[in-house]
């Protein structure tokens, strides 16, 4: 049969969660940062139990419905889940528990009572007693009561209670209910701490006075958060009330997971398994607590040791900006680029201030996805809005589990005199657009603004992304036309300058890798340089093999989902294709179609994956300015040198790190580097003020 070319997306995605638990494993990243590595790794895993095993779940149910790419069953695809998982919490368990080892050194104990002596002993039952047993909402499961629902991912003591006459019922207590603190302080023992669950757990006898308890565990459950807003929505309703009774809905949904701690006897497991009607496979034992967040809180408690940290790096002020001057006429003059994190957002946050309180701006319009919790972006939009500024805004209310938050913003943003608009039936606006006009002596002028990612303070520390701000008037035109369609609940049809998705990105990147091949197949240089975040999109997929088999060197940056096996002989060897997992997350989009003067250069919002490219409203943007050009180029080819975080992808589909040869090449330091040099720069965090 050969290599497969394929690869299942869901154990791709897996593979992806291995690269981020390796970085709890890897001797190099600081105590500190692997600790938040493993955190990630479960809080990872967690959403996609709830989205992408949800999602299986229902298909097995309904026609277990095969792959397009790999041909396997939905329930082929639960099993091998399965496997796969049971292998990574292995690892993170063992990750876990050297972490913890470690951490004695720096005066960090978290223990359990076989490890107190009788006087801590003594203040943890007064402590329990006092300040959590009042707090406490215990549940006995008998013929009279039925069994309880538990919430989604909420830690349980589970206990099996047996009565004098030796009847057995099941004893469950939540043990966060956000009433009383995770992380316990043994006094006077400095360093030394116990979690609240496992202080409820051995003290359950307390909880259920009159039984006698044979075996106890706490749980955990994780639920089916896999939601399609657009089936479920009824027209009569208002759609921003209609998207908060999809949030309630969220949390009642079937189980597809449980996660236990203890050894319980089958007959339990069986219980559990028959009230949760969840199926055997489901259930996975763990060594490690079942919520890692509490790391966060030992991080704080370590804040002062820099050596178990990153050496800390500040996102620092742009050369290509003079922000002691107006901004708006620098963009107009020449485009103007950002490279988030190591570059501040401030520059755009500016531009857009500067705007809301221009005389000659009539309008600003914007696409919002993901927001920080306190957004500078709304507070400018509501200004410029209170200025008498025609403000219209897109706000996805189906942001997976940023829906709240949204809906927050969105009511804000109306009571401001904003133009709020929801999106479009059955397609997710997730293109990062916005489009000032100006009202000048010489008629309408237009700055575009076009990201890579979110429009979020917070995060633009943390993922790398690329904003470019543009005067040309052509790309201006057609995303105010782009505006246009959306206000009507339609798509774009055609485009000459932007990419737009659902209708002309798919097609159009194809078109483009064709050139590329018939290039190759006429003797000519022929490449393709991407860098996204996932690739499934089976028709770009193919294109690309077809690519390889012509001659065209195909070089890929992908962080996440890969469903295409590189390095196979005679079929994808002319494709080289790295993951780099690292302090930072990847997140910028780059397409480069060609070399020298045949070079196309974009930068987009969208990933290669079928959702993106023909299900959700995407942007792509080409890059005009030869000195943006140069740059990205630029730091294109130093993420393919990276020898220090970055995996390249054998045939097999496995992921090894790149050879350590000297000298090492972490790419995210050098960009930080340069970020520094470029305004001589000490540390100095230019973006304090807001973050308060």
């Amino acid at each position: 049969m050969g290599e497969q070319l394929y690869e299942n997306r869901e154990l791709s995605w897996l593979r992806f969660n291995e690269r981020v638990l390796e970085e709890s494993e890897d001797e190099r990243t600081p105590l500190c940062e692997r600790l938040s590595f493993v955190s990630i790794y479960q809080t990872n895993l967690d959403e996609f139990f709830m989205v992408r095993v949800g999602s299986l779940h229902d298909e097995m149910l309904l026609d277990d419905e095969k792959d397009n790419k790999t041909n396997m069953k939905a329930s082929e695809q639960l099993e091998a889940i399965r496997e796969k998982v049971k292998g990574l919490n292995i690892r993170k368990d063992a990750s876990y528990a050297n972490l913890m080892n470690k951490l004695q050194d720096q005066g960090i104990h978290l223990i359990d009572f076989a490890r107190l002596n009788q006087k801590e002993g003594e203040f943890l039952k007064q402590y329990f007693e006092a300040e959590i047993l009042p707090l406490l909402s215990p549940i006995t499961v008998s013929k009279k009561q039925p069994f309880p629902f538990i919430k989604n991912n909420e830690i349980c003591a589970v206990a099996v209670l047996e009565t004098k006459a030796n009847k057995q019922r099941l004893g469950i207590v939540p043990c966060n209910n956000g009433m009383f603190r995770r992380l316990i302080q043994i006094p006077g023992n400095k360093g030394y701490y116990m979690l609240a669950e496992e202080l409820i757990l051995h003290f359950l006898p307390s909880v259920f006075q009159g039984y006698n308890i044979t075996s106890k565990s706490l749980i955990r459950v994780t639920r089916n958060a896999d939601i399609d807003a657009d089936k479920v929505y009824d027209e009569e309703l208002n759609y921003r009330d209609h998207m908060a009774e999809v949030i309630k809905m969220r949390k009642k949904l079937t189980p597809v997971r449980m996660e236990y701690t203890r050894d319980l006897d089958k007959k339990v497991l069986n219980r559990m398994k028959k009230y949760l009607n969840i199926d055997k496979d489901m259930l996975f034992k763990l060594n490690s607590p079942l919520d890692l967040s509490f790391v966060f809180d030992i991080q704080d408690i370590l804040r002062k040791k820099e050596e178990l940290y990153f050496t800390k790096r500040v996102p620092q002020k742009s050369p290509s900006f003079d922000e002691t001057k107006p901004l708006i006429p620098q963009i107009m003059e020449k485009d103007k680029m950002l490279f988030y994190p190591y570059e501040s957002i401030r520059p755009f946050l500016n531009m857009l201030h500067e705007a809301a309180n221009d005389p000659e701006v009539i309008s600003i319009k914007m696409t919002l996805y993901r927001l920080a919790k306190h957004s500078k972006v709304v507070e400018y939009l509501v200004e410029a809005a209170e200025n008498g500024k025609q403000v219209d805004v897109l706000v996805e209310l189906k942001a997976r589990f940023d829906e709240e938050n949204n809906i927050e913003w969105s009511r804000q943003l109306e009571q401001a005199g904003c133009h709020v608009i929801y999106g479009l039936d059955g397609l997710k606006v997730h293109s990062k657009l916005c489009l000032i006009t100006k009202k000048t002596d010489e008629g309408i002028k237009y700055i575009t603004q076009i990201g890579t990612g979110n429009y979020n303070e917070k995060t633009a520390r943390l993922y790398t992304d690329i904003c470019i701000m543009t005067a040309d008037e052509r790309i201006g035109k057609e995303a105010a036309l782009i505006f246009k369609k959306l206000s009507l609940g339609e798509v774009m049809e055609s485009v000459d300058q932007l990419m737009v998705a659902p209708k002309n990105l798919q097609n159009k990147i194809i078109d483009k890798i064709n050139r590329e091949i018939e290039v190759a197949k006429n003797g000519g240089e022929a490449y393709l340089g991407i860098k996204i975040n996932s690739l499934t999109d089976k028709k770009i997929i193919d294109r690309l093999i077809e690519a390889s088999k012509a001659g065209v060197k195909v070089d890929m940056v992908i962080r996440g989902i890969n469903c295409l096996r590189s390095g196979i002989p005679g079929k994808t060897d002319n494709i080289r294709i790295i993951s780099i997992v690292g302090r930072f997350l990847e997140h910028s989009r780059i397409y480069i179609f060609g070399k020298g003067e045949r070079e196309e250069m974009y930068i987009s919002s969208a990933d290669f994956m079928t959702r993106n490219t023909v299900r959700r409203v995407e942007v792509a943007m080409p890059v005009k300015d030869e000195d943006i050009k140069i740059r990205i180029r630029d730091i294109f080819n130093t993420m393919l040198q990276d020898n220090f975080k970055a995996r390249v992808q054998k045939p097999d589909g496995s992921y090894p790190y790149v050879s350590h040869e000297a000298p090492l090449i972490n790419c995210q330091e050098i960009f930080y580097d340069k970020a520094y040099q470029a305004v001589g720069s000490e540390v100095k965090d230019i973006d304090e003020k807001e973050q308060r």
